[in-house]
């Protein structure tokens, strides 16, 4: 049996070890259009590769994918990323897991995970040919046939064929599968930060507040977690979550939009106001600069100080009930106007690709071209940031890889 991966990425290769090991008589040949595979697994988490993310059950997993989730639920018990931990320590990746769950190789660096496919790909002779995109697929009777956009590479025949593409950031990147009647869902960018224009915020670059809430504004979209300030605006995993779950949204929106930030990381504006009121009564004579609720970063605190045209000198004692309610709404309730995104290399992903009303997630194969399999973010499939992605990658890559 002949057999083509399309896709020299990590589903890519996790779908050409598995289908080797599945059918140890096969050919398996891994077609990459760069000369290079593997190059997003490379800067993957900062170059540290964040492989899955140790959520203890299936439920925490599905609710982790703004699209994909529910329909990987059964996928899931196949291939979880329990699964993926075992997988890849079985074959020489010692990982580790850190408080938020995210896993990483013990080496803290990606090329481990690079090394492990490729000595796995050389161990099975599994055949890699770079600088081969694919043009055109064809059926053929029972079989298929690619034609390649590289002119010195014949076209070639497949009895099955995996396509791991990846994401690709415009529609016409997914003609060729379009052509073949599989509905596409149009892609948009999916995990990135924001960009504030004009708001004197980014002059705090470098300040992480570790628990905050952040919503946009006239929408129930709504995320928890670490907030990073930089010089463009703002970062961290609870903005990358808030781009992920509504990257459909936001694009509609030509990413022109406000959001509110809870500094204080409460959802309830009295608890704010009661905690500001004891800190009156424990602190009277104490200057506000010197005395900051949460334990908020003293950049970020003197800023919201003077954005309320507070002196930082001024007494608690002296703060009187307007100013008191000023404070509270501005740690319930910080409103930044968003001015554009911009793309977040290391975590990068696309919402859409091929819809999955085209594909049988049973099997990843194709419900309107026989033989032919999907694996990774080229589905209508992704995640939040924490290692979802490859997650998906994984689970999807193993399931197809049984080619049936």
């Amino acid at each position: 049996m002949e057999i083509a991966i399309i896709g020299g990425g990590a589903a890519g290769f996790f779908a050409a070890i598995t289908a080797k090991e599945n059918y140890p008589d096969a050919n398996v040949t891994i077609f990459e259009k760069s000369k290079n595979v593997l190059s997003k697994v490379r800067i993957s988490g900062g170059g540290r590769c964040n492989l899955t993310n140790a959520c203890q059950n299936i439920k925490e997993l599905t609710e982790s994918y703004p699209r994909g989730g529910k329909a990987l639920r059964k996928s899931f018990k196949s291939f979880n990323n329990m699964h993926a931990m075992q997988w890849f320590e079985a074959r020489g990746v010692p990982l580790v897991i850190q408080d938020d769950q995210c896993v990483f190789p013990k080496s803290q660096d990606s090329q481990s995970v690079i090394d492990c496919f490729l000595q796995q790909a050389d161990l099975l002779k599994i055949k890699i040919v770079t600088d081969s995109g694919i043009k055109t697929i064809e059926k053929l009777e029972n079989k298929l046939q690619l034609g390649f956009s590289n002119q010195n590479v014949p076209a070639k025949t497949f009895d099955k064929v995996i396509v791991a593409t990846g994401g690709s950031p415009q529609k016409k990147g997914l003609l060729w599968l379009e052509k073949l009647n599989h509905k596409i869902e149009s892609p948009v960018p999916s995990l990135f930060t924001f960009k504030t224009a004009g708001e004197s915020v980014t002059q705090l670059m470098g300040v992480v507040v570790e628990k905050t809430i952040v919503s946009i504004q006239g929408s129930k979209l709504k995320a928890e977690g670490p907030l990073l300030i930089t010089h463009w605006g703002m970062s961290g995993p609870v903005i990358l979550k808030l781009s992920s779950l509504g990257a459909r949204v936001l694009s509609k929106e030509n990413y022109q939009f406000k959001i509110q930030v809870k500094w204080a990381d409460k959802h309830n504006y009295d608890d704010v106001t009661s905690e500001l009121k004891k800190i009156t009564t424990d602190n009277p004579k104490k200057i506000l600069a010197n005395v900051r609720p949460y334990s908020l970063p003293d950049r970020l605190w003197r800023a919201l100080l003077e954005k309320n045209d507070l002196s930082l000198n001024k007494k608690w004692d002296e703060l009187g009930k307007k100013g008191l309610n000023k404070l509270a709404n501005l740690l319930t309730n910080d409103v930044y106007s968003i001015k554009g995104q911009t793309q977040f290399r290391d975590e990068f992903v696309t919402c859409g690709g091929v819809s999955l009303e085209s594909i049988d997630l049973n099997s990843m194969q194709s419900k309107v071209c026989e033989n032919l399999y999907f694996a990774g973010e080229v589905m209508d499939i992704d995640g939040i940031t924490g290692g979802f992605n490859f997650q998906a990658a994984w689970t999807t890559a193993f399931i197809a890889a049984k080619l049936h």
